[in-house]
């Protein structure tokens, strides 16, 4: 089954308006996660203008329906961040819940969950 990776693209950390403002960081690491899953068959990606939680920019939503979704936040736009939310993306989509074991979590992802919200239920 999917799971989706959605990438605020509006995010902005702290400092970023002394910098060119030629990309937010949102956009950064949206296309750092884009690259990070190329080509992955149960892992997909998409941007969305502003997750709302611009105090702990940049935010990610891991979602897959029947499951578990996830949001995290405070990543910094690195090669390193994008693989890991990826790499945690292939485990939440490998697992029937959504929950994955913490021991499976990749390292660059602790400290970072910001909320978990419960599947929908199915309409009757």
């Amino acid at each position: 089954m999917t799971t989706w990776i959605t990438i605020c693209d509006t995010c902005k950390q702290d400092g970023w308006d002394a910098g060119d403002m030629q990309q937010t960081d949102g956009e950064a690491l949206a296309a750092l996660v884009e690259a990070a899953a190329k080509g992955l068959q149960d892992v997909k990606t998409r941007r969305v203008s502003c997750l709302m939680g611009c105090k702990k920019a940049c935010n990610v939503a891991i979602q897959g329906a029947g499951k578990l979704n996830y949001t995290l936040g405070e990543f910094t736009p690195s090669a390193e961040a994008a693989d890991g939310i990826v790499a945690y993306a292939k485990a939440h989509a490998g697992s029937e819940t959504g929950q994955v074991p913490y021991r499976e979590w990749p390292q660059v992802v602790k400290g970072h969950f910001v909320t978990r919200h419960p599947p929908l239920p199915q309409d009757e």
